[in-house]
C-alpha cells in the first residue's frame, strides 16, 4: 500500500508540474493575437523559446508512469477520452510545428495563427479531459463501458473554458517577469481581468462539481478529511487576494507566484476530494495499481530519471533568467 501511495504522489507531482510549467507557455500562445506587431510577437516567443519543449517532458513521464504502474487508469482513460486526448496531442504538435517554422519563415502571419490555434486547441482539450474525468467514467469489470462522446458535456466545456482563462493568467504573469515596456503594461491588464475570470470559474466549477459526482460531498465531510479540506479554499482565496494586490502594486515576480499558488490550491483541493478514486466514481487506486514487483522495479528507474529531469529543468530556468529585450535578448 505504501508503494501505491508513493506512486500516486509521483504521478500527481508530474501532472501539476506539467500544468504549471507548460501552462504559461500555452498562455503566451493564447496571448499572441494581442501583440501589436511582429517585433512584440518575436519578443513574446523568445521568452518561452528556451524552455517550452522541455516542459512537455512531463507528459511523457506521466504517460509512461500510468502505463507501467497504473495500467487500468491508462487503459480506461485512453478508451473513454480518446478524442480529447488525441486532440490535445494534435494541438501540441501543431503548436510545435508553428513555433519552429515561424522562426525561419519570411511570411509569419500563417504561423502566428497556427501557434495561437495550436495553443488554444491543446488548452481546451486539456480542460475537456479534466472535466470528463471529474464527471466520472462508466466502467464494467474495470473496462470502459460508455460511449465515444460521453466526455462532451456542459460541465467539461465549462472546465475547458476555465482552463483557457487560467493559462492566460499564467502566461500574462510570466510575461510581466520577462518583459518590459508596452508588453509588460498590457500583461498587467490582461492578468487582472484574467484573475477575476479564473476566480469566477473556480467558484462555478466548485459549486457544480458535487452535482456531477455526489460522492465528492460525502468524501469532503468524511473523517479525517473534514479536518483539513477547508485549507485549500482558504489557500486559494489568499492566493487570489495576493495576486490582486501584487498586480495593483506592479510587482513583477509575486503575481506569477500567486497564480501558481492559485492553481496549486485548486489541484490539491480536487485531489483531496477525489482520493482514493483513480477513476471516479468507482475505481480506486488500489484496484488500478500494477503488481508490487512492477512498482518496485520502475521506482528504481524513476529514482534515477526524475532527479536528472528536475535538475535540467532548474538549470535551464536559471540560465535563461532575467528580462528579454528586442535588442539584447536575455540579460
Amino acid at each position: 500500500m505504501a508503494l501505491i501511495h508513493i506512486w500516486i504522489s509521483l504521478v500527481g507531482l508530474v501532472v501539476i508540474l506539467y500544468v504549471m510549467l507548460d501552462g504559461f507557455t500555452l498562455g503566451v500562445g493564447l496571448l499572441f493575437p494581442g501583440a501589436k506587431d511582429e517585433e512584440e510577437r518575436n519578443l513574446m516567443m523568445n521568452t518561452i523559446a528556451p524552455v517550452w519543449d522541455a516542459n512537455q517532458t512531463w507528459i511523457v513521464f506521466g504517460g509512461g508512469a500510468l502505463f507501467a504502474v497504473f495500467p487500468l487508469i491508462y487503459t480506461v482513460l485512453f478508451s473513454a477520452l480518446y478524442i480529447p486526448l488525441l486532440t490535445f496531442l494534435f494541438g501540441l504538435i501543431f503548436r510545435g510545428v508553428a513555433f519552429e517554422f515561424r522562426a525561419t519563415s519570411n511570411r509569419k502571419v500563417q504561423w502566428n495563427r497556427a501557434f495561437f490555434w495550436g495553443s488554444l486547441v491543446a488548452t481546451f482539450a486539456q480542460g475537456l479531459t479534466l472535466g470528463a474525468y471529474i464527471s466520472g467514467i462508466r466502467t464494467v469489470n474495470n473496462r470502459f463501458a460508455g460511449g465515444a462522446f460521453d466526455w462532451f458535456t456542459p460541465f467539461s466545456v465549462t472546465v475547458g473554458a476555465a482552463l483557457i482563462a487560467g493559462y492566460i493568467l499564467l502566461g500574462s504573469t510570466y510575461l510581466i517577469i520577462k518583459t518590459e515596456g508596452e508588453i509588460q503594461r498590457r500583461a498587467y491588464r490582461q492578468a487582472t481581468w484574467a484573475a477575476w475570470i479564473v476566480a469566477g470559474f473556480m467558484l462555478l466549477v466548485s459549486a457544480w462539481t458535487p452535482s456531477v459526482d455526489p460522492a465528492i460531498v460525502e468524501r469532503w465531510f468524511s473523517h479525517p478529511r473534514v479536518q483539513f479540506i477547508w485549507f485549500f479554499p482558504v489557500m486559494g482565496s489568499a492566493a487570489f487576494l495576493f495576486l490582486l494586490v501584487s498586480l495593483k502594486r506592479r510587482y513583477e515576480i509575486y503575481p506569477f507566484v500567486a497564480s501558481l499558488s492559485l492553481f496549486l490550491s485548486a489541484y490539491l483541493g480536487l485531489e483531496a476530494a477525489i482520493y482514493p478514486m483513480a477513476i471516479p466514481p468507482h475505481m480506486t487506486i488500489y484496484e488500478a495499481a500494477a503488481q508490487t514487483e512492477t512498482m518496485i522495479f520502475t521506482l528504481w528507474g524513476v529514482g534515477i530519471v526524475l532527479p536528472v529531469v528536475l535538475g535540467y529543468t532548474i538549470y535551464s530556468y536559471s540560465v535563461f533568467r532575467g528580462k528579454v529585450t528586442a535588442e539584447e535578448g536575455y540579460h
